[in-house]
């Protein structure tokens, strides 16, 4: 019985083995397994852009080849010159106005004390215009002495003529008349003309000073000043 039971446990244990061993078998019969690689899609091309010619402008609208563009005259380039025109305009005006101001008002006259030559150099009973063009005033040699007239006609300040034919002073504006002592007689004049200091410098010339006058019709004709009294040659 013993030995029975050997046996027959022998070949129950056999087939185990072979069932490892055939699994084994399996296992190393079957081939591994390789990864096979994924293809990648292809990327899609940028599309095109395709652009479309800006026509040429005519050839008297285009600007030279060598114009930098800064003095092509469009509405901008205008708009912007007149402005720093103006903005400079305006600073210059003002850097003028600034020195201007610095600096006093002074109007030059020319002076109104000059001298007039010697007393000898003169004709009795001539009416001398040397002196009418420059200090508009009239000197008139008298046998006892001399008087200077003011040469502007007292109705609107016009520089009349003297007329030796007529022997008188006539006022080419408005008609006015002047004997030859300078007292009105004709025309729309108010008054006779004025009389200017005259004398003698320390030269022996004859000195004129317009500054001073003498109206006749404020009775200053008789003043010191208003006539020389000269009997000499």
């Amino acid at each position: 019985m013993a030995e029975d039971q050997a046996v027959n446990s022998g070949p129950a244990v056999e087939p185990a083995v072979s069932s490892q061993g055939s699994a084994l078998e399996t296992k190393s019969a079957t081939p591994p397994t390789s990864e096979v690689p994924v293809a990648t899609p292809p990327r899609p091309e940028p599309p095109k852009i395709v652009t479309t010619p800006v026509p040429r402008k005519a050839k008297q609208d285009r600007p030279p080849n060598q114009d930098p563009g800064i003095w092509r005259m469009n509405r901008r380039n205008f708009l912007s010159a007149a402005g720093w025109l103006g903005f400079l305009t305006f600073i210059f005006a003002s850097v003028v106005g600034a020195l201007r101001y610095m600096f006093p008002r002074i109007l030059f006259e020319p002076p109104t004390k000059f001298k007039a030559g010697f007393p000898e150099d003169y004709v009795i009973g001539d009416v001398n215009e040397s002196y009418k063009d420059t200090q508009r005033v009239w000197i008139v040699r008298e046998k006892e002495g001399f008087y200077a007239l003011i040469a502007i006609c007292t109705h609107l300040g016009c520089t009349p003529n003297w007329l030796p034919a007529e022997n008188k002073f006539k006022c080419p504006c408005h008609g006015s008349g002047y004997y030859k002592n300078g007292i009105n007689f004709e025309g729309p004049t108010p008054r006779p003309l004025e009389r200017a200091y005259v004398g003698l410098a320390d030269d022996g010339q004859l000195l004129i000073d317009k500054s001073i006058k003498f109206r006749y019709e404020l009775d200053e004709w008789g003043k010191p000043g208003s006539y020389l009294k000269y009997t000499g040659v």
